[in-house]
């Protein structure tokens, strides 16, 4: 695709652009050097973005529901065309007052409660994936355990909770690398037919001749003020669900098992004192939290010293907030257990994630299993390790050489 979108980036403080891969792979260190130099970044593309770099800006942002509205979440070449308040997949791209309500609908479907006995069954499922792994096995050893392990564990926990077809798994990747990933700037057309909207509507029309007892069929039973959720809002509620609680829970245990890869004694430790498993899962979402969220300034304001203007998108790289020094000690160094650890894995302010259960779950059963399973492995190619784009980041290339006990040599850092 032609346009300036695609243009190579020529200064991260003000052109950067954040679906380019040399972001992907070394975002860390671009959001470290412009915290130092230039806190507030921006750059043209996409109509005219801000990148703010400093948790204090990042949170005041996601605190201001006057100047910054949620109906664009995802920044991209495409202008959001359902306005505020419902916006086009509540709660996430809802503004007051509805968000409130459009979140307490979902509350309860995300609650501990309902969570728990999503654990057994995702347990099982990991060790299928590592059976077929370890039964798979090439001689050499190397395995890609993004694309076969950490993609496949939340597909399989979305698809349950919605209660499609587990093989649909490769139809949401799609819709994810399109809408997260490209921010809308596909080379290629897509037919109605494979688009995600058509998906969702397909399944909605399947719920009303077929009720059911899934998140779907409870959303299709769902009221406000006794009148029953519209198509438009139980199909955005559906499409938050898939696009937020897939990449970002894979993108977390991907980046979880790449910085192990390369740490073997605290994966010793972590199997030989598994009470800091819990402390380990917090770190693992500071360090590498995947998500960065956007707002479209609704009104003038000022940030940083620098003039946002209305209609303007902007960036909050939660995972540039919890690398900042001024909020965390020590922010670049993996702390398995670092117990002063309120980071912002899951945002800030009103849209804080709902899904942060399920999630902590997936990370935690992943990451339990792997390591009972498979206690040593490293990084086959570190040059290998292909970074997503766009506003989730993850590996979505991760080779690693599973290795016979006693045999680990690596001693290389992670960032």
């Amino acid at each position: 695709m032609s346009g300036p979108e695609r243009c190579p980036v020529t200064d991260w403080q003000t052109d950067f652009d954040h679906t380019a891969p040399e972001y992907a792979a070394d975002a860390p260190a671009i959001w470290q050097e412009l915290r130092e130099t230039c806190p507030v970044a921006h750059s043209d593309r996409f109509g005219g973005t801000w990148l703010p770099t400093r948790h204090e800006d990042i949170s005041a942002i996601a605190h201001d529901t006057e100047h910054f509205t949620s109906r664009g979440v995802i920044v991209s070449v495409l202008e959001p065309q359902v306005p505020a308040p419902v916006g086009y997949a509540p709660p996430i791209s809802s503004d007051p007052p509805f968000h409130q309500i459009a979140r307490g609908l979902l509350l309860p479907a995300f609650a501990p409660k309902a969570i728990r006995p999503l654990e057994a069954p995702t347990r099982a499922f990991c060790a299928q994936l590592i059976d077929q792994i370890l039964l798979d096995l090439p001689a050499s050893g190397v395995v890609d355990a993004a694309e076969q392990y950490a993609q496949h564990i939340p597909v399989r926990v979305i698809a349950h909770m919605l209660g499609v077809p587990a093989e649909d798994g490769d139809r949401f990747r799609g819709f994810i690398h399109r809408i997260l990933e490209m921010a809308g700037q596909n080379e290629e057309p897509v037919s109605a037919e494979d688009t995600m909207v058509h998906y969702i509507f397909t399944q909605i029309e399947k719920r009303r001749d077929e009720p059911s007892d899934d998140l779907i069929g409870f959303l299709l039973q769902a009221e406000i003020d006794g009148v029953p959720l519209s198509d438009d809002h139980v199909g955005g509620t559906i499409a938050l669900i898939l696009l937020a609680g897939i990449d970002t829970t894979w993108s977390a245990i991907g980046a979880s098992i790449w910085y192990l890869a390369q740490h073997p004694e605290e994966c010793a430790r972590l199997i030989a004192q598994p009470e800091l498993m819990p402390f380990a899962v917090e770190e693992m979402l500071r360090a590498f939290a995947p998500v960065t969220m956007a707002r479209k300034v609704s009104q003038d304001v000022e940030l940083g010293g620098k003039q946002l203007h209305e209609g303007d998108w902007v960036l909050l790289p939660f995972p540039s907030a919890n690398r900042d020094p001024e909020f965390f000690e020590n922010p670049n160094e993996v702390i398995l257990d670092r117990e002063k650890n309120r980071h912002a894995a899951f945002g800030l302010g009103i849209h804080r994630c709902l899904g942060s259960n399920l999630a902590r779950m997936e990370l935690t059963v992943a990451l339990e299993e792997w390591l009972a399973r498979v206690p040593e492995f490293e990084l086959a190619d570190p040059e290998a390790v292909l970074w997503s784009t766009g506003q989730v980041r993850g590996p979505r290339k991760l080779p690693i050489r599973i290795l016979e006990p006693g045999t680990s040599t690596t001693t290389t850092g992670a960032r």
